[in-house]
């Protein structure tokens, strides 16, 4: 009976031992992910301030006079933690976004609309913007340009969907969405001499392959005028086919 007693006791000092050492790999593993996915975080988010103070020399050419010296008082305030980074590849624009639209925030930056998606996250998250700063090349875009978001959770890739002015008062713009999507705000006209009566609206939505923008077909064809051969492709965001070269 003692000998049984005994074994049975061994049998559970080792069965003890195992749970506690898989609890203590279980344990290990959970707070190295942790650690891990909160360096990524830091990372990231360095990043961003990164880009926030490379935020100095913004490109000014179509900027007035007075959203220059706006600006340049602005950027001497202390720098709040940006929400995203903003960029449009076809004008050139790279800009962090700000919580709030204040007009120190606006002077500074471009700014996240309250009671919008936060950045980065399902519905639709309204950005504004000066029509005579940051936000003045809106006027060059078309539907189907490309628009990058950049928050803490990665890179996400929009395209234009529609561009349209509306009111002031009209804000059914900013209404929520079941997919992601951004909605650009300024001022319009853009070169209104006074307070703007109109807002010009871009709305984008996210995709999930960023090789939507990619020609999804091409097809070499002569010039009618010259005679030399050239590339049209037609791209998988549109059944229009584009010159290429």
């Amino acid at each position: 009976m003692d000998a049984l007693h005994r074994r049975l006791l061994v049998l559970i000092e080792r069965a003890s031992w195992t749970l506690g050492l898989i609890g203590l790999v279980v344990w290990g593993a959970f707070h190295f992910g942790v650690a891990s996915a909160t360096r990524k975080d830091l990372e990231r988010f360095a990043a961003l301030q990164t880009v926030l103070a490379a935020s100095g020399a913004p490109d000014q050419t179509l900027w007035s006079r007075e959203r220059i010296h706006a600006w340049k008082a602005a950027i001497d305030d202390p720098a709040p933690a940006p929400l995203a980074v903003l960029r449009i590849p076809k004008i050139r624009l790279e800009v962090p976004v700000l919580s709030g639209t204040d007009e120190r925030t606006l002077d500074r930056a471009v700014g996240h609309i309250e009671d919008t998606a936060q950045p980065g996250t399902v519905g639709n998250a309204g950005i504004a913007g000066h029509r005579d700063g940051f936000f003045r090349g809106l006027k060059d875009l078309a539907a189907g340009d490309a628009i990058e978001l950049e928050t803490l959770q990665g890179k996400d890739v929009y395209r234009v969907e529609r561009i349209w002015i509306v009111d002031p008062d009209d804000v059914s713009v900013l209404d929520p969405t079941s997919a992601p999507a951004l909605t650009l705000v300024t001022c319009y006209p853009f070169y209104f001499i006074g307070s703007a009566p109109q807002r010009f609206i871009v709305r984008a939505v996210r995709i999930r392959d960023t090789t939507a923008f990619s020609p999804l077909s091409t097809e070499r064809v002569p010039c009618s005028l010259c005679g030399h051969w050239r590339v049209l492709a037609r791209l998988r965001t549109s059944d229009v086919w584009e010159l290429v070269t």
